[in-house]
């Protein structure tokens, strides 16, 4: 692990002196987003990745300008196309690259796939039950919960490893964000209720060697 007398951890929009210290005390910042509004190309219920539509577009490109002062390193993304989507615009305001990274998926729909089932009538148990405390609370035919956010938080630690000193965008989804960042920042999985995110919303997190904290959202 490299020391020096004196080591600079890059801000937002600075670089802070910080004398005796590791690159792990610089805290790396995440600005974790759902990706912008999609559509589907069936009413089926379906793990596909969906289009994004015009509103979604504009919801990515607005999620690009509203990082343009915080000299984001670069965009991560999930590998479904919604979110793809919605990276590769933001990035192209911030002028950055995308990272893809599977673990950044959505949960999967496991045995309703293909069907016409209601997914929240069937999902919203199943996440209800993980609230409760199940570790075992499971999508039919698919992952656990815990599976899901376990996933998730790879993804995000290799990404605060990356980039200390610096602020990256993840685009990922709604349920994934939901389920990953109580356990994450050491919260009550009730925490969950507060994070539903609109299409393109975003929350702001850090990382260092003493953990990951949620910040304030910014003005």
């Amino acid at each position: 692990m490299p020391g020096a007398s004196s080591a600079t951890c890059s801000g937002a929009s600075s670089a802070v002196a910080v004398a005796d210290v590791s690159d792990l005390h610089c805290p790396a910042r995440v600005v974790l987003a759902r990706h912008g509004e999609a559509e589907y190309e069936s009413g089926l219920t379906t793990d596909d990745g969906g289009s994004l539509t015009a509103a979604g577009r504009q919801q990515a490109r607005d999620l690009g300008t509203a990082l343009r002062d915080e000299h984001v390193a670069r965009v991560w993304c999930s590998p479904l196309s919604r979110a793809v989507q919605t990276a590769e615009i933001a990035a192209s305001v911030l002028g950055v690259d995308v990272v893809v990274r599977e673990g950044l998926r959505e949960y999967g729909v496991g045995s309703l796939a293909g069907t016409a089932t209601d997914e929240a009538s069937v999902i919203g148990p199943v996440f209800g039950a993980w609230l409760a405390g199940d570790d075992e609370a499971r999508i039919p035919g698919g992952e656990r919960v815990t599976d899901v956010v376990a996933r998730v938080r790879r993804v995000l630690e290799e990404v605060a490893d990356t980039h200390r000193g610096e602020t990256v965008l993840v685009v990922s989804h709604g349920g994934a964000v939901m389920a990953t960042v109580p356990e994450l920042v050491g919260a009550p999985r009730s925490l969950a209720h507060d994070l539903v995110l609109p299409g393109g919303g975003h929350l702001l997190l850090e990382a260092d060697e003493d953990g990951w904290r949620r910040l304030p959202a910014q003005a």
